[in-house]
């Protein structure tokens, strides 16, 4: 067979194998592990072996496979990542999107994008790793929830330290046109509760009002949100320079005349570096706990002010020498790097000591949208740069 109808084939089957994925509504926090048992069957039926990594209820799982070297050397071995999950729709799409369609080049669906073309470009070229003389392992890792706040890859992260693996090449196939990117934010999402007394407004001193304590915490973080505009490194790589921090909502009360008993906050911060968020946190625990708190007490001894943590997903830093956007670069042809304003898994493979680049089909302007899609163009671009972590991954 030809290289040409060859890699027609291959390409036909990433489009087949995207549209089971989408067809899958694993939208974050639901049941994943249907998706996940096609994934490893595609993967099982050319040899890999796998690793199912399970949340604690068994309802949302991470994968991990692995096609081994046949001939192995001192080559870092790859690791092709992605997540599973996909946001929830909205109203106003114009076909079902969880099936996919394609028209005027196009392949519209939920999870399209952002990320589910990368993993089935990914499947799709597995058996020609399979059948290939390998001199270094490659590894395919498949997440839940990233999200929300990316609560799957600690599980997984966690197993491949206690299994040795934090050596390697990780690349990350979030949407970002196939350029390479090297760094981003942070971004940790925070929950903070207040529970007062409730009574009559008429006698407001004889209440806590939950939301006016509330309101206060949100001013204290307003207030931050200037300190960390002057904590911004004099290099900062991104835009804006600074740590940024902001109010998604505050919710509480039930009538004008009575006082509140209980109000949340819903706020973020993404860190330009990790000592932002440790500033952040500690004064603001320090005002609630040395300052609010007290106060409400006085009033009301069971009084509480509780923060949860929804999420903390560490930043993707940039590295002089990045043997990640080394390889990649050797491969595409393009040697700049960029970064992005969203999160990704980046950090957690970096952090452990994987060198890690995010680089995928499909733009972000397309994610999270109505009516999301992929440019066929696109996937066969990445399913051309899969070609070349082939070739610079066996002997001929």
């Amino acid at each position: 067979m030809s290289t040409e109808n060859n890699n027609n084939l291959i390409y036909e089957n990433s489009l087949k194998i995207l549209k089971d994925l989408i067809s899958f509504k694993t939208i974050s926090g639901e049941n994943n592990n249907e998706l996940i048992d096609y994934c490893n069957q595609i993967l099982k039926k050319i040899g890999a072996t796998s690793l199912k990594i399970f949340d604690d209820d068994k309802k949302r799982v991470n994968l991990f496979a692995t096609i081994k070297a046949k001939k192995p050397n001192e080559k870092l071995p790859i690791i092709l990542s992605g997540h599973t999950d996909v946001v929830p729709v909205s109203k106003g799409w114009s076909s079902d999107p969880f099936k996919a369609i394609i028209k005027d080049g196009k392949l519209y669906g939920r999870g399209s994008c952002d990320m589910k073309g990368f993993i089935a470009c990914a499947l799709a070229y597995a058996p020609i790793f399979s059948s290939a003389n390998l001199d270094r392992d490659i590894h395919f890792s498949f997440t839940f929830d990233e999200e929300t706040a990316c609560l799957g890859a600690p599980l997984l992260i966690k197993e491949l330290k206690k299994r040795k693996i934090t050596n390697g090449i990780c690349i990350i196939g979030e949407p970002t046109n196939m350029k390479i990117i090297d760094a981003h934010k942070g971004c940790y999402e925070y929950t903070t509760f207040f529970e007062g007394l409730a009574g009559h407004s008429s006698t407001p001193h004889k209440g806590v009002s939950a939301v006016e304590y509330a309101a206060r915490y949100v001013n204290k973080l307003i207030e931050l949100r200037g300190e960390l505009k002057k904590r911004a490194p004099k290099d900062s790589i991104f835009d804006p320079p600074f740590s940024t921090l902001q109010i998604g909502g505050i919710f509480g009360g039930i009538a004008h005349n009575v006082i509140a008993d209980k109000c949340y906050i819903n706020w973020e911060t993404r860190p330009v570096v990790k000592d932002d968020g440790i500033f952040l946190n500690t004064e603001i625990d320090k005002f609630a706990n040395e300052k609010l708190l007290p106060e409400m007490k006085k009033v009301f001894p069971d009084s509480k002010i509780t923060k949860k943590i929804i999420g903390e997903v560490i930043g993707f830093d940039r590295v002089k020498k990045s043997e990640a956007c080394e390889f990649v670069s050797s491969i595409t042809g393009n040697n700049s790097k960029e970064v992005v304003s969203f999160g990704t898994e980046a950090g957690l493979f970096q952090e452990i000591g994987i060198s890690t680049a995010v680089c995928g089909p499909g733009s972000v302007e397309q994610a999270h949208k109505i009516d999301e899609f992929i440019k066929l163009d696109e996937l066969k671009k990445c399913l051309k740069l899969l070609e070349g972590i082939k070739n610079k991954s066996s002997i001929n």
